[in-house]
């Protein structure tokens, strides 16, 4: 079994995940790459956005209930600025961003949640970040510069001169390490983790090979000292068979096929379940299990809370034992 993946210390920035969507307008964009567009959002009607914590991430409402969780770049001045990568094989949310928001839209967010947090320590940090990944780091170097911590951040990149918020990063000074990918291969995280001080804690944001490779670097480590975040989650196993799931308050029953995420069943079911980010790294379709053992697929919970089987993400987790039990 892998160590831990995500964080130790889940925190959320608002007391309830259903909580009113917020409305704000796009007040600028920019491009800080050839394939990164940030967006600066301000709330309407006097409203002052409540603050993100280095890390949070909010959920945005583009179209037709078409919802993606983007991380916050900075969220400490009543304003959120995310950074949204072009993504063609994606399923619409970056196209749209890139393509059809404009300077001045309304558009409708959520309050800022943080499932990778940093830990609530004195120690050093080691920040490592791969391509787009670098925008819960970043806040993440800001707030250690700020709190005199020690820490490093080692950014690797395909073509480091035209990545995302390099201007920003070299302003840190030379405890940011930026690495092209292109011309002297993968970063050695082996090695990173070594020399690291000692009591370290190590935080990874990137694409999934740089976060397998981070997950074995750091398979001998204090879980607690290690937090990853991912842009998606684990894929299902090729073998996944039918199970079904009972819906405790309406008495129903439910069957998710192996081509099916338990999302996509309940929906079809006309069951009404909130959801967002469809890859388990929001929280937002988070339900109780009062029965049955999950196959959990998701980035958010701990191994402590994996193993008590009392809650699941039904986006992307299933089902290892014929029959779940939901609090629906």
């Amino acid at each position: 079994m892998r160590p831990r993946m995500d964080m130790q210390q889940t925190t959320t920035d608002t007391p309830s995940q259903a909580d009113e969507l917020l409305r704000v307008q796009v007040s600028a964009m920019r491009l800080e790459s050839p394939d990164v567009l940030s967006m600066e959002l301000s709330g309407v009607d006097g409203l002052e956005l409540p603050p993100a914590s280095p890390g949070a991430h909010v959920d945005v409402r583009l179209r037709d209930g078409l919802t993606r969780p983007y991380s916050v770049v900075r969220g400490d001045e009543g304003i959120y600025v995310l950074a949204v990568k072009r993504e063609p094989s994606g399923q619409g949310g970056s196209a749209h961003v890139h393509e059809r928001l404009r300077v001045g839209d309304l558009i409708r967010v959520s309050a800022p949640r943080n499932h990778f947090a940093l830990a609530d320590d004195t120690g050093p940090a080691v920040l490592i970040a791969g391509g787009i990944g670098i925008t819960p780091l970043l806040p993440m170097a800001r707030a250690l510069e700020r709190a005199g911590r020690s820490w490093r951040l080692h950014y690797a990149a395909r073509g480091t001169a035209a990545a995302p918020f390099v201007r920003e990063l070299r302003q840190l000074g030379d405890r940011v390490c930026l690495h092209d990918s292109e011309t002297a291969g993968r970063l050695d995280l082996a090695a990173l983790v070594a020399k690291a001080e000692p009591g370290a804690h190590f935080y990874c944001c990137g694409p999934a090979g740089m976060l397998d490779a981070f997950a074995e670097a750091t398979r001998d480590l204090d879980p607690a000292r290690v937090h990853m975040e991912r842009f998606g989650a684990a894929a299902p196993p090729a073998d996944a068979g039918s199970f079904e799931v009972r819906l405790a308050k309406s008495n129903r029953r439910v069957l998710v096929k192996p081509d099916m995420s338990t999302l996509d069943a309940l929906l079809e079911a006309g069951v009404d379940v909130d959801y967002s980010c469809r890859q388990g790294i929001c929280g937002a379709c988070e339900v109780r299990v009062l029965e049955g053992i999950p196959d959990h697929r998701d980035e958010i919970l701990t191994d402590a809370e994996r193993a008590s089987h009392k809650t699941m993400m039904v986006c992307c987790s299933r089902a290892c034992s014929p029959a779940l039990v939901l609090d629906l």
